[in-house]
């Protein structure tokens, strides 16, 4: 066990990935887990399973599991063995085994790994003093006001920050962006709102935003939300129906929808298309009928967006919600204003193949394929995916353990732990270094001289 190869299985989902690991533990195989990590080197089944057993007490099992993998000196098993041994309620040994010598203090990310970790052991002055030298950070800033929580240091944390904001007031007057402190205002309001100074909060923000202080969405978001948090409608209106709509109209949109005024909401983003028939409208309302039951007219008011490019198309967002309800994915895919997903009609062939396997209709969703095989890299490995998802296990198994190659023994996994044979879906299950030989094998793939591929996926 070399960190070299531990760094690359982490850094590349090497191995049995998370979602693979999850797959074994949401089926009981907490021991099969354990054992991969002890005979495979299998770095997230380590992890995951010192998780789990964490959960139940366990805290020896868990430490004789990561123990193999921090011993190498590891940074990442060592922080995880930290936990571990914090949980466990040993926590001079968690801290000491990660302590920052002098290098690491200099650390900002450091700083705010062990900073973290001291909140956690309940050591919060320790955590502050660690990190108040580097509060010139911005996102230091932030993380001292996520380990203050419920600390009883809100008014200390207050007049730490009232510097940084005053510097940013300063450099707005002069016509100045100080990115440095570009949220110092917005941490400023949330900590007067948990310290229960709520209209000083608004003030601030309020003020921030009349007076044209802030030059990103992040304050107008901020103050929205605040105000839909504190009822305050009639100013959120006034906000959201302004210049700002674009920023804020759905916030005011959804603080109607969460106090019951559906049609209200609805009327006001409605009104909003009519006025500036933008996407992001277009967007919102569109999922918001969705979630409501309403497809019919979800998709009118999303299809202008259908052919659109890139984040303003409006189709994918409606697919997605609907992969685990393939009848109304159908009906979405053959409505008469669904249109090419910006010419990619590629996109429709592979919504529509997994939706007819995802009803049973594995035949048909097949035949989709055989008929546009452009966009599959593997049209045999789409084929043995779409006779799982159609249920036909023992089918696609076969097809895989015909190919044999690295990626369908990595699909072979999942088709054998849905069958009860988990321990042969590990064994089959390619190792790092043999995921990591067969891409160090790869063609090159050629690009332009922006650093884009020349060829698709670009």
């Amino acid at each position: 066990m070399r960190i070299d190869d531990l760094s690359w299985q982490a850094e590349n989902y090497g191995g049995l990935s998370p979602r693979k690991v999850d797959l074994l533990l949401e089926h009981g195989h907490l021991d099969l887990v354990i054992r991969a990590a002890e005979e495979r080197g299998e770095w997230f089944c380590a992890e995951r399973a010192a998780k789990e057993l964490c959960r139940s007490g366990e805290f020896a099992r868990a430490l004789k599991v990561v123990e193999p993998f921090a011993a190498t000196g590891w940074r990442t098993a060592l922080w995880v063995k930290a936990d571990v041994l914090l949980r466990a309620g040993r926590t001079d040994e968690a801290l000491d085994l990660v302590r920052p010598d002098e290098e690491g203090r200099a650390s900002q990310i450091v700083c705010r790994d062990f900073a973290e970790l001291l909140a956690k052991a309940g050591r919060v002055d320790e955590a502050i003093d660690l990190l108040v030298p580097h509060c010139g950070e911005s996102w230091i800033r932030s993380v001292l006001v996520e380990i203050t929580e419920g600390q009883d240091r809100d008014e200390w944390l207050l007049e730490l920050i009232a510097p940084h904001a005053e510097a940013a007031r300063h450099a707005s007057d002069e016509s100045r962006w100080d990115c440095s402190r570009s949220d110092v205002q917005e941490l400023q309001a949330r900590v007067l709102e948990r310290a229960g100074r709520v209209d000083e909060a608004m003030r601030i923000l309020g003020q921030a935003i009349a007076e044209r202080r802030c030059l990103t969405q992040n304050t107008l978001t901020a103050y929205a939300e605040l105000l839909a948090r504190h009822g305050r409608l009639d100013a959120l209106r006034e906000l959201a129906t302004g210049r700002h709509a674009h920023t804020v109209l759905h916030i005011y949109a959804q603080a109607l929808r969460d106090r019951g005024r559906v049609q209200e909401a609805e009327t006001v983003m409605r009104d909003a298309i009519a006025a500036d028939d933008w996407a992001g409208h277009r967007a919102w309302l569109s999922s918001a009928l969705l979630r409501d039951g309403r497809l019919d007219d979800a998709i009118t008011v999303a299809a202008p967006g259908f052919s659109s490019y890139d984040c303003g198309n409006l189709l994918a967002p409606l697919v997605h919600p609907l992969h685990d309800r393939p009848q109304e994915l159908l009906h979405l895919l053959d409505h008469p204003l669904t249109v090419p997903h910006h010419g990619h009609a590629e996109f429709q062939h592979s919504w529509r193949a997994f939706a007819l396997a995802s009803l049973g209709r594995a035949e048909e969703a097949i035949a989709v394929v055989e008929a546009h095989p452009d966009p599959w890299s593997d049209p045999c490995i789409v084929r043995a995916g779409l006779l799982s998802t159609a249920g036909h296990l023992d089918a696609a198994a076969t097809e895989l353990r015909s190919l044999g190659s690295i990626k369908a023994r990595e699909e072979l996994f999942e088709v054998l732990v849905q069958q009860g044979q988990a321990a042969e879906a590990i064994a089959t299950h390619p190792t790092a270094a043999e995921q990591r030989a067969a891409r160090a094998k790869s063609t090159p793939v050629p690009l332009r001289e922006d650093g884009y591929s020349l060829e698709p996926p670009f």
